[in-house]
């Protein structure tokens, strides 16, 4: 074998090991495609999650509201916290624990307050996150090795993306002619779906590449306990500043609902998505949600007794770096706008998984074709020495 046959086989055997790296890509793809409609599918096919109206003009429950028909329906249930949903169709979630030990997420009706149904502890929307974002692979001590592997992905995206419209010259033309033929075999119609479906999701592809290479370098970070964070460390409230109430009974403490008016007293269009009740005497009642910039949450440590803020974390507290960092999450899961978005996000989603299977199906057939050529040529070489060996026997013969 010639060296520049060697040379082609080795290259050939590089092409056929880059298969599995081909696949990994694709069920990142799809996976991070259902994660981004997961919590919808769970809607689906669970009723318990549905925020069902009693009648066409029931009005959502305040927050103390609440509470007070969890406590009337089930005395000895602990509210930790409850997390309300952007969408309105969805049921609130509230960690909850019981006098035997048992801590449990349930989802409650937002119009009448009664418990629907107890959510598993790892449901398809967890699960579907789990698998894009890191594997499966469990966190033992920092970031597992799958955070790094599937983030690592951003890089090579990246550079496909740029590389990519290096490659197709006068790429833009694409937006005013597309191209794309589909009577004229699956060669070419993938290759045309390809650099069609590529020019068309150019934004999207940038957004995924560069959020999810700031997930590498969030693990670097946090594995390396540097922080870039802002955020205050929230003290305890001081043994003296805890009122006692009549008999050392504890003190009654402000409800949710005027904890979240002194919020939006002092930032004005704050949508609460998240509060916390004291755990004890001494732990503040915390809320969070979004203002105008629906990218970012602000938080706000609340004193349960005299209603006063102690710590916030607005957006006017985060540095310009936290205002890129913080965006990252958000900008590559598409949980920001509520179903229009999360649905423009899957959209895409698909698109760039079609485009790495038409990729996969033309490096294939591309790879297969060659491998072929190559065996049909060391087959020829290999038979060719025998054919002229003979040359010589017969003509001795014939003299």
């Amino acid at each position: 074998m010639s060296k520049k046959s060697r040379s082609k086989l080795w290259f050939l055997v590089h092409s056929w090991l880059a298969l599995p790296i081909w696949f990994f890509v694709l069920i990142v793809c799809v996976t991070g495609t259902l994660a981004v409609v997961s919590q919808e599918i769970v809607w689906l096919a669970n009723p318990d999650v549905r925020a069902s109206k009693p009648s066409d003009d029931a009005t959502s429950l305040s927050y103390d509201a609440i509470l007070k028909a969890i406590q009337v329906a089930e005395p000895q249930t602990l509210v930790e916290n409850i997390r309300t949903p952007d969408e309105s169709h969805f049921a609130l979630t509230a960690d909850v624990s019981y006098p035997d030990g048992r801590s449990v997420s349930v989802y409650v009706n937002p119009y009448t307050g009664a418990i629907q149904g107890v959510s598993p502890s790892f449901d398809f929307q967890a699960f579907t996150r789990a698998l894009h974002g890191w594997w499966l692979v469990p966190f033992t001590n920092g970031f597992s090795w799958g955070w790094y592997l599937v983030s690592l992905l951003g890089l090579p995206l990246l550079a496909s993306l740029v590389t990519g419209l290096v490659v197709y010259k006068k790429f833009w033309k694409g937006f005013f002619r597309p191209t794309l033929r589909i009577r004229q075999g699956a060669r070419i119609f993938w290759g045309d779906f390809h650099r069609l479906s590529g020019i068309w999701s150019i934004w999207f592809i940038a957004v995924i590449s560069v959020t999810g290479t700031w997930f590498l370098i969030q693990a670097i970070l946090f594995d390396n306990q540097i922080s870039i964070s802002s955020e205050p460390v929230v003290p305890v409230i001081a043994r003296e500043n805890v009122p006692t109430g009549a008999n050392g009974e504890p003190p009654p403490m402000i409800g949710v609902d005027e904890a979240i008016r002194v919020m939006t007293s002092k930032v004005p269009g704050f949508d609460v998505s998240y509060i916390a009740l004291p755990a004890n005497a001494y732990s503040h009642l915390s809320v969070m949600g979004r203002g105008w910039y629906p990218l970012m949450y602000q938080t706000a440590n609340i004193n349960p007794y005299s209603g006063t803020l102690d710590t916030t974390h607005l957006l006017t507290d985060r540095s310009a770096l936290e205002f890129v960092t913080e965006s990252m999450r958000p900008l590559h899961t598409g949980d920001f706008g509520g179903i229009w978005i999360k649905l423009i996000w899957c959209f895409f989603g698909l698109l760039l998984s079609m485009m790495v299977l038409s990729g996969l199906l033309i490096w294939t057939k591309r790879t297969a074709q060659a491998t072929a050529a190559a065996f049909k040529r060391s087959n020829k070489a290999t038979a060719e020495p025998i054919k002229t060996a003979s040359i010589p026997d017969t003509a001795e013969a014939n003299l």
